[in-house]
């Protein structure tokens, strides 16, 4: 039946599949569309494409079409909120009342939320239309998205691919013009890999600078409790974009911080990209970068230089990559070991017990990750400190005006080749990424799904690999809050570029 309305009412040629929020926000707004008809073109694509894609893992159509009729009423009284009416998506992992919740655990494939995560409740709040949940790994933990529950989730680009992970099935549901905007995670690359894959934006803000109740894993309750390192954010197809869901999501949560606290993040320093001062890094010690990341960083830093930005290769500010590698390594595995299982433990500790000392390999690091006692681990937070306390030192410097240090930066670490455990300088100078923007047009790196309509290729931005596939990345994590809105600025202000 939805099939059939949607046949009869769908917007000519998908003309707003692949419109950022922003510019979906100003047509609706205009009256050049309605909510409805944006909803109908997605779940429209939806119905076409994602039997080979597979990214909507769970659909939830009644539900989003009652609320773009409501969205639609509320425009014609003259209502405006943030995201009214706009179309999208979630990761699985998130609680939404009424939906599965599972993450990709098979023994927990029959548990539904009964309360929508503090993010999902704002989203509503803000007029946001979802349209169902993407899919995921199991317990959000790799860099493809498949479990037994749903299958495998593939790369629009290329079906034989991997949209990447864990949020997998959000960057794949953007590049196939499923909704403008998704909610994803990250602890170890979970949003920004997947932005990589699949040429879409991402941003990984400060820890706990985004509240996480109702992201939890199932059956657990959606209660309040610190996951170190994990944090959630916002996906889209454009930086203003990323903007205006971060802002939705950056309220603290109540019943954490209570109801007097506000966040008040400020205004980034600069407008254009000609008052920045970028670090180029396009290699690494731990993590090489292959010929065409390489090559399409240096493209980039050539085009920030003819757009006015002051470029330059080395900084004495920079902490050791290695070391910082070695360190993020040990705090991440000392997380997610807390849920291993106990015959995974402790074969895990046994191979710990028995690594030479010398050994500095990252697969090592790991391993003692997996058996850190709480003393060693507090050591680690230690160390962490200093490394926030050199971000703070590189904040400052930024304030004057010296030429050899910079006010942003570009990494080779955020995008190394897939395979490689990329982007672990957490604690460092903040950087620019600039993703490829999907737009829609003709070209030779359309979706592999696509035949005679709904084209969609990714702009030329920082270069495309050999064979036509996106070459694009998330944005990296900064560390001064005011970071979060500078960055996703100096992306607004790059898209030209």
């Amino acid at each position: 039946m939805i099939a059939a309305k949607i046949r009869e009412h769908a917007v000519a040629k998908s003309q707003y599949s692949f419109k950022t929020a922003v510019e979906l926000s100003k047509a609706l707004r205009n009256k050049q569309v309605s909510a409805v008809e944006l909803a109908e073109d997605a779940i429209g694509r939806i119905e076409r494409h994602d039997g080979k894609v597979n990214a909507v893992c769970v659909r939830d159509f009644e539900r989003g079409l009652a609320a773009t009729r409501a969205a639609d009423a509320a425009i014609a009284h003259g209502e405006h909120r943030p995201l009214l009416g706009i179309p999208m998506t979630v990761k699985e992992s998130y609680n939404v009342a009424g939906l599965p919740t599972t993450w990709g655990f098979l023994p927990h494939k029959d548990f539904v939320a009964t309360e929508d995560a503090l993010s999902i409740q704002r989203v509503k709040d803000a007029g946001g239309v979802i349209l169902g949940k993407t899919n995921v790994p199991v317990g959000l933990a790799d860099w493809q998205s498949y479990n037994e529950i749903y299958g495998t989730t593939n790369n629009p680009y290329d079906l034989g691919r991997t949209p990447g992970g864990s949020s997998g099935g959000s960057s794949a549901a953007l590049a196939a013009g499923y909704g403008a905007l998704s909610l994803g995670s990250d602890i170890g690359g979970s949003l920004r890999v997947p932005a990589f894959h699949c040429g879409v934006y991402a941003h990984k803000p400060t820890f706990a600078l985004l509240p996480s109740r109702g992201h939890t894993a199932p059956p657990a309750p959606p209660i309040i409790y610190e996951r170190d390192l994990a944090v959630t954010g916002p996906m889209a197809r454009g930086a203003a974009d990323l903007s205006l869901l971060f802002d939705v999501m950056a309220v603290p949560d109540p019943l954490d911080a209570g109801k007097a606290y506000r966040l008040d993040l400020p205004a980034a320093r600069h407008a254009g990209l000609k008052d920045f001062r970028i670090l180029v890094i396009d290699t690494d010690p731990v993590l090489p970068t292959d010929k065409a990341v390489r090559g399409s960083i240096d493209k980039l830093a050539s085009h920030l230089d003819k757009a006015g930005a002051k470029i330059s290769r080395s900084s004495p500010l920079l902490p050791d990559f290695a070391a910082s590698s070695r360190l993020y390594m040990r705090m991440l595995l000392s997380f997610l070991a807390a849920t291993f299982p106990p015959e995974v433990y402790a074969g895990a500790c046994a191979a710990a017990a028995a690594l030479p000392a010398g050994d500095t390999s990252l697969q090592a690091e790991r391993l003692r990750g997996i058996a850190l006692s709480h003393r060693d681990w507090v050591q680690a937070t230690v160390a962490r400190s200093r490394l926030r306390a050199m971000a703070r030192a590189v904040q400052i410097v930024r304030r004057g005006d010296l030429p050899d240090h910079a006010n942003a930066g570009l990494s080779a670490r955020s995008c190394a080749r897939p395979g490689a455990a990329a982007d672990f300088d957490r604690r460092c100078a903040a950087r620019l990424h600039r993703p490829a923007r999907l737009a829609r047009h003709r070209d030779p790196a359309r979706p592999a799904f696509d035949r005679d309509s709904d084209r969609l290729c990714a702009r030329r931005i920082a270069g495309r690999r050999a064979d036509r596939r996106p070459l694009a990345r998330g944005p990296h994590p900064a560390q001064a809050r005011r970071a979060d809105r500078a960055r996703v600025r100096r992306l607004r202000a790059a898209e030209d570029v």
